[in-house]
């Protein structure tokens, strides 16, 4: 599940006066971890998420307290709208929670501020477990040097597809491995065969430009700097507006439907396109919604361009007066079975490899096992994880789809979107 994103300058003002007041906060602080006059200690806790994620982090979270019972927390969650916006503003006041979600979006804007603790000690000395997280996945929290956010899933890029319709066609499914060409010429002949459009265009989907710059020998970024340049931007849409013109995929206004983040308005399960790119976890959602089969394969081109990338992580505030507690806590949840089998795959497959084959041995659910299957058999050639994006990145996602958009709608050439988009990215992640 990925949050809904403010705008990044409202964000950024909000963040910015927290910064202000920040250094009163840390004033405030008294001795690490200390408790109430009786020893005991509270802890906020925040996160984001629908009901059934918080009636499931309440109980990991209730069994910590019956394990460790002079600790309890305050817990506090809401939907995906807002929760950036709702978390600046705790963190610019003296309300800041002591545990927080965060995705690769914001970490390292948060990161670079100081606001969140660095955990790097702590795994050290081992009290914050990584032994048994992919080394990509857990690398994937640090950012400048320092581990900011302790990973609470694996996740990669999948390329979920119609079974059933594709087999009721008697049309060959989508493999691993397919380059982006044959995936395109797959789609073209499939959709004919299937009477819908063969594929969703990816072109305004930031994983998929991602993905296809790793197998050109690119990165989305180098450090705090695009690690493209808008030559690059241009072949990427000038390879979608050909599926456009070959008919491979869905028209303008369908195509932005699929652009939406809601997993319920995917084409794939909305019977406008064979396939969908999404997160591979996403795949147990999207079956929710739909009567249809659906399969799991990754991105065309070259597999071992994909990596583990972190669901979402969680992260301890650094003016928190209760450090070593509060890393505890996410050690906990990310290390107990107990805990393990409780908070499941509901944010992404579990990082302790050993949870997670638990988790997949005990599970009846048909698509979570697929996926669980597909990115094991993916981890083992994925090639090392690109660095955390830096700040920025949520405003270059979003740039990405407005300039795709010109160029799917034909009010720019592919040449035209591409400058377009290269500009607005470089000013954002220059600011």
């Amino acid at each position: 599940m990925t949050a809904t994103h403010p705008p990044r300058r409202r964000f950024l003002r909000t963040l910015v006066a927290g910064m202000l007041a920040l250094p009163l906060v840390l004033g405030a602080c008294g001795g690490d971890d200390s408790g109430d006059d009786d020893g005991k200690v509270e802890l906020s806790f925040f996160w984001w998420g629908g009901e059934a994620r918080a009636e499931l982090t309440a109980k990991a979270l209730d069994l910590y307290t019956a394990k460790h019972p002079d600790v309890t927390f305050k817990k506090t969650w809401q939907a995906n709208q807002g929760y950036f916006d709702k978390l600046a503003t705790l963190t610019a006041g003296d309300d800041a929670p002591d545990i927080f979600q965060i995705d690769d979006n914001y970490l390292s804007e948060y990161a670079t501020r100081n606001v969140t603790l660095d955990l790097t000690p702590y795994q050290s000395s081992g009290k914050v477990d990584t032994s048994k997280f992919p080394e990509g996945l857990w690398k994937y929290g640090v950012v400048d040097g320092k581990l900011a956010g302790l990973a609470f899933g694996e996740n990669t890029q999948g390329l979920v597809f119609n079974k059933s319709k594709l087999e009721a066609a008697k049309q060959p499914l989508p493999t691993t491995g397919m380059s982006w060409e044959e995936h395109i010429a797959w789609a073209q002949k499939a959709g004919a065969a299937a009477g819908l459009a063969g594929t969703q265009d990816p072109s305004a989907d930031y994983k998929a430009f991602w993905v296809w710059l790793r197998q050109q020998g690119k990165e989305m970024y180098n450090g705090n700097e695009l690690g493209f340049t808008a030559a690059d931007v241009q072949a990427w849409f000038e390879l979608w507006k050909g599926a456009r013109d070959s008919k491979a995929t869905p028209s303008a206004d369908v195509i932005h439907e699929g652009n939406a983040t809601d997993i319920t308005k995917q084409l794939v399960v909305t019977n406008k396109a064979l396939t969908s790119w999404v997160w591979a976890n996403q795949m147990p959602e999207l079956q929710k919604n739909t009567q249809d089969e659906l399969g799991l394969v990754a991105y065309p081109g070259d597999a071992s361009k994909q990596w583990p990338r972190a669901s979402m992580y969680f992260s301890v505030f650094r003016g928190t007066d209760h450090k070593d507690v509060a890393a505890d806590v996410i050690n906990f949840l990310a290390n107990d079975p107990e805990a393990g089998a409780i908070l499941g795959t509901d944010r992404g497959l579990p990082s302790n490899l050993d949870i997670r084959a638990s988790v997949a041995a005990t599970t009846d659910n048909a698509s979570m096992k697929q996926t669980i299957a597909t990115i094991d058999e993916l981890s083992k050639s994925y090639g090392p994880s690109p660095t955390v994006p830096p700040k920025g990145h949520s405003t270059v996602r979003s740039e990405l789809i407005k300039a795709a958009e010109e160029a799917q709608y034909g009010r720019a050439t592919p040449a035209q979107a591409a400058e377009q988009f290269f500009a607005a990215s470089q000013a954002a992640v220059s600011r």
